[in-house]
């Protein structure tokens, strides 16, 4: 039960809430775990896999997912985090752009514990009637609540009344499916608490809310995005999409290992030593690139982009005669702002701090963001500042 606990929790923003949860796994069923999709951009890039990760733990401890599309309520077009009226899709896009998703999902949901739904299934069945006594079930009050409509209604911006809709069709979506638990990104709060609520007007059990994080894009600071470029698609070629990942920061790099590797928490903290202890940061994050390329290609083809990467990085960009420094320190380690300016690659340790905070430094192609960095007494790489000095250093 612990250990459940643990994996559910892992990389999770918000429970609400957790002792609800912890009754619906202590009674030993099978729990129906939800999170919908409404199928305006069908190609699905990092950002998404982070919920699909959380529905994986899910299945990890033999619960069911309902992987639901949502074409009804994809043309409305959900208004979460948007200050305008979102444009609908017609039915042709949305069953087009639904079957893109179908084919992706499974490289990482389990076929035989996955079930994939669309809601016009029981919505197109609401009729007028049904919509009229859902939307009793709410107040404008309530709605208002909600950042982004608060936010316009305050800046006499438009809100269409069919947007008020889009929260309650998807909390019906839980009553229709009797879901026990519902997941969705950190934005997506207060439309799972409609679900909550709407269950328990129906005489349900109240879902479990479950929210996992935003994942930053390749800038590691803004959302990953399409529109902001920042983004690796689970489709991208293997190269390209183990190229992009070795461009993180060091930082970005553990955040990324949290929400989207299926190594354990402790090998991860083991790691964040080895690092801690003089590692070279860009080994760990090979780790980390291999096995997403494994994940979304075939097993094997990481470490092929791994060998392609070093190669194209050895040979196409280094001079073949790169000057061999032996350096002697006393202690185990060095700061690497000290070790540039003993080899004389910097002036000082200031120039050299200055460097490595502008994206400056590369140790053996990768480029290095923490100027606090200590390099390990026995290691040897080929260190870059700018982009004409080179120095191989042997410690």
């Amino acid at each position: 039960m612990k250990e459940a606990l643990a994996l559910i929790k892992r990389g999770t923003d918000e429970i609400l809430t957790e002792s609800d949860l912890k009754k619906k796994l202590e009674s030993g069923k099978q729990l129906i775990v939800k999170a919908g999709f409404d199928p305006t951009a069908p190609d699905l890039h990092l950002g998404h896999t982070v919920l699909l990760n959380k529905l994986r733990h899910f299945q990890d401890l033999g619960h069911k997912v309902i992987f639901l599309i949502g074409d009804f309520t994809g043309q409305i077009g959900d208004p979460s985090g948007k200050n305008k009226t979102r444009p609908s899709l017609s039915a042709k896009e949305l069953i087009s752009n639904a079957k893109t998703y179908e084919k992706q999902v499974f490289k990482i949901l389990k076929k035989e514990l996955t079930e994939v739904k669309f809601n016009s299934e029981w919505c197109d069945k609401l009729g007028a009637d049904g919509l009229i006594g859902l939307a009793s079930k709410y107040n404008v009050a309530r709605m208002l609540e909600r950042d982004d409509f608060n936010k316009r209604y305050n800046a006499n911006q438009s809100i269409a009344i069919h947007e008020f809709l889009y929260p309650l069709v998807q909390g019906y979506d839980s009553v229709a499916l009797k879901a026990d638990v519902e997941c969705g990104g950190t934005d997506q709060k207060f439309n799972l608490l409609v679900g909550r609520e709407l269950q328990r007007s129906y005489d349900q059990d109240p879902q479990v809310v479950l929210t996992v994080p935003i994942l930053e894009g390749l800038d590691g600071t803004n959302k990953m995005s399409k529109s902001l470029d920042n983004f690796i698609g689970i489709d991208e070629k293997p190269n390209d999409m183990f190229g992009k990942i070795m461009s993180i920061s060091d930082t970005l790099m553990w955040r990324w290992f949290e929400l989207l590797s299926f190594i354990s928490e402790k090998e991860i903290k083991k790691l964040k030593k080895e690092v801690e202890g003089g590692k070279n940061p860009r080994d760990v994050k090979f780790l980390l690139a291999e096995e997403l390329v494994d994940r979304f290609h075939s097993q094997g083809e990481g470490n092929k982009c791994k060998e392609a990467f070093l190669q194209r990085f050895q040979k196409g960009h280094m001079p073949d005669d790169i000057a061999l420094l032996s350096l002697k320190i006393d202690s185990k380690s060095i700061p690497l702002v000290n070790l540039l300016k003993d080899s004389e690659m910097t002036s000082s340790t200031s120039e050299a701090m200055r460097l490595i905070k502008q994206g400056g430094v590369k140790i053996d192609s990768v480029k290095v963001d923490d100027p606090k960095l200590e390099i390990q007494k026995g290691s040897e790489a080929i260190y870059q500042v700018g982009k004409r000095k080179f120095l191989k250093i042997k410690i």
